[in-house]
């Protein structure tokens, strides 16, 4: 019975191991290679777009159309333009009119709207004159359209405008903090930062506390976030304490007990006691990824490991000037996976540094599936 189930398990995960693919363009062609670097779609198409659930947009006859991880046409190209799916619903444009579509290719009615947006997590903003609203995937009314803007939602709060002011509804309309506030932050466990009038603090269970002296303040993350006081920059808890005194010219996040900060233009690291762990040295330095490394740059980039060791030397890039995705670029490793420019190539790294399949592509996109 047990190796049944180790037998299952496997599968399991060669399934899904199979369906993590990475978009890359060679000999001006885009197609599509899986983790170990090999093609499964070989490059055929003049335009392609990554894998979301399952599926994939490329250009076949002047139109737009969908694959799956086989190169098999799942959806025909008729679109003139095509988005992601997510929540099984997916945005594409036909002739001047851009509709909901669902993995089949059928069209999702929803209300009417002056603008489609993405779903994400089950919900999507509509758009009536000037005031939006939120729908789920069956086009049901959530959130009546009411508001000036609305943010994305996460972990199922979103900011919210409404007047002129800003406040934290919930995912079901319901507002959580209120909508009074000139900024507001991203909620993160009954806390947000905020400003009212000329004063930053943090608003917890609907009480607004000013901390002296700071100018900004940055989302929390790990249970800490950056904030700005006398044009320096240290770090604070859900309680507005001052756990790392503002002294750094810049910082970023916290991430496996570890934030880039800047003293003059020199990058270093240091953990949530304070301590310096890896001097301020680099010219840029980015957050560590769940894999224990960060993108350190001295001319070029390498990564460091958590002791603050180069293991891959700094000879790469890893900002690209194009974008196929749209969305935040994701920058260091993934899964055991780092995207990076070798001279005008692109390719992906291991955490070791080889070069994954040995072989370099004209563009690359980071792997989904």
């Amino acid at each position: 019975m047990k190796s049944i189930f180790l037998f299952i398990a496997i599968l399991i995960v060669q399934t899904i191991f199979c369906q993590d693919l990475a978009l890359v363009k060679k000999g001006g062609k885009f197609g599509y290679i899986n983790r170990t670097g090999e093609f499964v779609i070989h490059p055929k198409y003049t335009k392609a777009k990554n894998f979301s659930e399952g599926l994939a947009a490329v250009y076949e006859n002047s139109k737009w159309g969908f694959i799956n991880a086989k190169g098999e046409t799942v959806i025909q190209p008729v679109y003139d333009d095509a988005k992601y799916f997510n929540s099984g619903i997916c945005v594409v444009l036909k002739g001047k009119e851009w509709i909901y579509i669902d993995t089949k290719g059928t069209p999702v009615n929803t209300p009417a709207s002056d603008k489609r947006y993405d779903f994400e997590d089950g919900l999507a903003f509509y758009k009536t004159g000037d005031k939006v609203g939120v729908i789920n995937t069956k086009g049901e009314i959530v959130i009546a359209a009411a508001y000036q803007g609305i943010k994305p939602f996460e972990n199922g709060f979103a900011r919210a405008k409404q007047n002129d002011k800003y406040g934290i509804i919930d995912n079901k309309g319901k507002v959580v903090v209120e909508i009074i506030y000139d900024e507001i932050g991203q909620y993160y466990k009954g806390t947000v930062s905020a400003r009212r009038g000329t004063e930053f603090g943090l608003v917890t269970d609907g009480k607004f506390t000013a901390i002296a002296g700071v100018d900004k303040i940055w989302d929390f993350s790990d249970g800490l976030a950056y904030a700005r006081k006398n044009d320096k920059v240290g770090f604070i808890d859900v309680g507005g304490k001052w756990v790392i005194e503002p002294k750094y010219d810049k910082a970023r996040a916290f991430v496996k007990g570890l934030a880039p900060v800047a003293v003059g233009d020199k990058w270093g690291y240091i953990n949530t006691a304070g301590k310096v762990i890896v001097e301020p040295k680099y010219a840029d330095a980015e957050i560590f990824s769940a894999d224990g490394l960060a993108p350190v740059k001295e001319t070029n980039w390498g990564f460091i490991n958590t002791s603050g060791q180069l293991v891959i030397p700094a000879k790469y890039d890893i900002s690209a000037a194009f974008g196929f995705l749209g969305g935040k670029e994701e920058k260091g490793f993934i899964s055991g996976l780092a995207r990076v420019k070798n001279d005008k190539n692109w390719g992906f790294i291991d955490t070791k540094g080889n070069v994954l399949g040995g072989q370099w592509f004209e563009n690359a996109e980071v792997f989904s599936k």
